[in-house]
């Protein structure tokens, strides 16, 4: 998924050229008034969890679950088939909804998903008697259909897209929602079957994502696209509020019991148990009563929030308190005094941050005249040339941050560390003679548009890039910054195709490279997810044959073939993963996570009554 998560470890810059303003008024959810559920109690009261994340989300409609801060509200309001294991490292898929994995056909087509009996949609006004009635496989296939809907202007439909047999048909058809899709269907209250065009290993985890969140139909129709401040599910906890600021939310009474079995979970004591999760072994989640994410762009604000010791209990330094919190960075250790009130976690986050060329600007990428097209590929070589991973890595990330060549993440099984340097390798001198043999100048040479939102950090990053351009040729007034007010201007632009650019950063969906290989697949060009536009018949083959492998020796050599055809076209400037500080209070019983688990250790947070700062 799009994770504009800021450029520094955690939280503290931010990176992918958002400053966005979601709806200014408080939605307040609705339920019922049943005398059998709890009275509130007063928020004093209660025990709440404060997180806190750089950016807010613009949605909460699963169809638009496409970036980490709405994810991390849709996984814990609605449900989703399939989670991660809370604590296992490499991540493993565990069922949620569904009762069990699937039963998968023995030509890898049809699958089989029995869920849950008992499960219920919280109380809303949006069902007949306002009491949530029962969660049925009708719901599965209700959902998937609404990312295919065009009315919904979904983000999730690249999962399924041409793998489901008779979906795609059934969206040319009108998408009635009325109509069945062959290969999606309800074959019991209580049972799933999907058929698909193509063998697919990846399905299983495409339901764990917020995209496949389980949405009850009376709950989009009555509300429309106020669903996206009105969610109505069967999660963990359910919506109180939610604005530009911060979500409010609270513990789903009617939420099934299910304990926790910490080693099914993969706990391992040696390096989670000074955590003091050992302590929700056997008792069934959610623990806390009310759950609070509170939304805070600037790194300093959201670092003097965290510090206070009554406000946000999750958190992350600002570049400039680096060395004065951290008593070492190989390995992170906190200074004592940080040390004696906080937690910390570091590791190598689960995705990468990289920028693209959009190939369909002519200027710099495919071009009908097959000498400019020559001439184009040459200029994007020469820019990647001149593009300073060490720089950026010593400015934004510590110095902690690894670069390496193409789009195949260290996280993943099939990176390839021996793979030459040459493209994350700066050289200037290289660079210039490439434009110059190539007939490149001053004068001939194209505009180049870098789009941000507005703020200060946003600003010092383009600055940083124009000045690696004028080191190779491009006059100041050639490389020029467009500013958007919100992220949902600046995405709108990334999915209509308007910039030539394109700097995002990416989080793993799920534990495979065909996660990022899938960003540069031809048919998931604008407004899907490759916002390159990249249209290589080689490498289209290639994913479609390796889409439908499991993993093995050869599925890695495609792969990797793959990931050296992106290197050779110069289709991107790529790429980095960072390194992930992440800070939370002493009395805070958690295991964070912003990677692939995402929002779903939330349901799992308890927290102890917190100890005086500096005591």
């Amino acid at each position: 998924m799009w994770d504009f998560r800021p450029p520094m470890p955690g939280r503290l810059r931010n990176f992918a050229l958002i400053s966005l303003l979601v709806l200014a008024a408080v939605v307040t959810a609705s339920c019922s008034s049943d005398e059998s559920l709890p009275q509130r109690a007063p928020v004093s009261a209660l025990k709440t969890y404060r997180h806190a994340m750089d950016q807010a989300p613009t949605s909460l409609d699963p169809t638009q679950a496409a970036n980490v801060y709405a994810n991390h509200v849709v996984v814990n309001t609605y449900d989703t088939l399939y989670a991660y294991k809370y604590l296992a490292r490499p991540y493993q898929l565990k069922p949620n909804l569904a009762e069990d994995f699937p039963a998968v056909s023995a030509d890898g087509l049809t699958y089989t998903i029995r869920i849950k009996q008992g499960v219920r949609f919280i109380d809303d006004p949006c069902f007949p008697d306002g009491r949530g009635r029962e969660l049925v496989a009708e719901d599965v296939v209700y959902s998937i259909k609404r990312q295919f809907d065009p009315a919904n202007q979904p983000q999730g439909a690249w999962l399924w897209q041409g793998r489901i047999v008779g979906l795609d048909a059934w969206k040319r058809a009108g998408a009635d929602y009325d109509q069945p899709v062959p290969g999606l269907r309800a074959t019991g209250r209580y049972t799933l079957e999907i058929r698909l065009t193509r063998p697919y290993p990846q399905l299983p985890d495409t339901f764990a994502q917020g995209y496949s969140a389980v949405v009850p139909r009376e709950a989009a129709e009555k509300y429309g696209k106020a669903l996206g401040v009105h969610p109505v599910g069967s999660g963990p906890f359910r919506l109180l509020s939610y604005d530009s600021s911060r979500v409010v939310m609270e513990r789903n009474p009617w939420y099934r019991q299910e304990p926790v079995d910490l080693r099914a979970e993969g706990y391992d004591p040696a390096t989670q148990g000074h955590t003091g999760v050992a302590a929700i072994d056997g008792r069934s989640p959610p623990f806390i009563d009310r759950l609070e994410i509170h939304f805070i762009s600037e790194s300093s604000a959201a670092w003097t929030s965290f510090t206070k010791g009554n406000e946000v209990q999750f958190g992350s330094p600002p570049i400039e308190q680096v060395d004065r919190v951290l008593a070492s960075k190989r390995p992170i250790r906190l200074q004592p005094g940080y040390a004696k009130r906080f937690h910390v976690y570091s590791g190598p986050e689960g995705g990468f941050v990289f920028t693209a060329f959009n190939m369909d600007f002519p200027e710099i990428g495919y071009n009908p005249d097959p000498e400019r097209e020559r001439r184009n590929k040459a200029l994007r070589c020469a820019i990647i040339k001149a593009y300073d991973w060490e720089a950026r890595n010593q400015s934004w990330y510590f110095g902690l941050a690894t670069y390496f060549p193409g789009i195949i993440v260290p996280l993943s099984p099939e990176y390839d560390p021996a793979l030459s340097r040459d493209s994350v390798t700066l050289d200037v001198a290289g660079a210039r003679r490439l434009l110059r043999d190539n007939g490149w100048t001053a004068e001939n040479l194209p505009t180049l548009v870098y789009g941000t939102t507005a703020g200060v950090t946003e600003r010092l990053f383009f600055e940083q890039f124009r000045a690696w351009m004028r080191a190779i040729g491009f006059p100041h007034d050639k490389v020029v910054r467009k500013t958007y007010a919100t992220f949902g201007d600046i995405s709108r632009a990334w999915k209509r195709g308007e910039l030539p650019l394109v700097a995002k950063g990416w989080g793993l969906d799920y534990p495979d490279a065909e996660n990022t290989l899938q960003l540069f697949y031809g048919p998931n060009g604008s407004p899907g997810s490759n916002d390159a536009n990249y249209r290589n018949p080689e490498y289209d083959r290639l994913y479609e044959q390796s889409s439908v492998m499991l993993p093995s020796p050869e599925r890695t050599a495609i792969y990797r073939r793959m990931n050296q055809l992106v290197i050779d076209d110069c289709v991107a400037m790529t790429g980095l993963s960072r390194t992930r500080s992440y800070l939370w209070h002493k009395n805070v019983i958690a295991v964070p996570d912003r990677e692939i688990v995402g929002g779903f250790f939330l349901k799992y947070v308890d927290v102890l009554p917190a100890t005086p700062p500096g005591s």
